[in-house]
């Protein structure tokens, strides 16, 4: 910076500018995943404290809620510990030449080269005021809702082993996999395990569907 140029920023008053204090909340919109977890817990633990157990069969039929609520309390406090210790901060910096994508990821895959960022640091006056777009992704999200509120609509009809099949390849799909015969007979495979421990173990059936008529 020239003499000319501070002496003219010192008179007219101009203070530098500063990065803006962030708030608690930027970079730990997880919060939100956390909240649903322990309601989820919370409606669990009710519902098994308040189940009618028939008979004194053990381990019984609130072995496996209980577990299931223990994974809940534990899965959302370590969540909360992690986003608490780490917020997911967006990069908002551009990086030139590199295109549409995440500092992040840029590192991980080792194409941001440190000479690249030492020209960008010396020369910021050549690159396009432009910021990264941080946006979620509601293509997967409404897959995954869509597909459990199809699985609990088709549960009594299709029954367990054809709708959690289902949904175990709908939740693939959602997530990137391209392997649907794959992911079909890991989901068959997985749901039928689960329904022959419901039967054998607890002494429970899970809904059968149309398959049950069949046999």
């Amino acid at each position: 910076m020239s003499i000319t140029q501070h002496q003219t920023e010192a008179g007219s008053g101009m203070k530098p500018v500063g990065k803006a204090k962030a708030r608690f909340g930027t970079g730990r919109s997880e919060f939100v995943v956390v909240a649903v977890l322990y309601a989820v817990a919370i409606f669990l633990t009710v519902g098994t404290a308040t189940m009618n157990v028939q008979g004194k069969s053990a381990p019984g039929p609130q072995f496996f809620p209980i577990l299931v609520c223990i994974v809940l309390y534990l899965a959302a406090t370590l969540l909360a510990i992690q986003i608490l210790r780490k917020p997911n901060v967006p990069d908002n910096t551009v990086h030139p030449g590199h295109g549409q994508f995440s500092a992040d990821m840029l590192h991980d895959l080792g194409h941001l080269g440190k000479e690249e960022d030492a020209a960008y640091d010396a020369a910021p006056s050549q690159t396009p005021g432009k910021t990264w777009k941080t946006y979620s992704d509601w293509r997967t999200i409404g897959l995954l809702v869509g597909g459990v509120m199809a699985f609990v609509l088709l549960l009594e009809a299709l029954g367990w082993i054809l709708s959690a099949a289902a949904l175990f390849w709908l939740v693939a799909y959602a997530l990137g996999s391209r392997r649907p015969i794959f992911d079909i007979g890991v989901g068959l495979l997985f749901s039928s395990i689960i329904q022959l421990a419901f039967g054998a173990a607890l002494g429970l059936s899970l809904p059968p569907g149309f398959v049950g008529g069949i046999f």
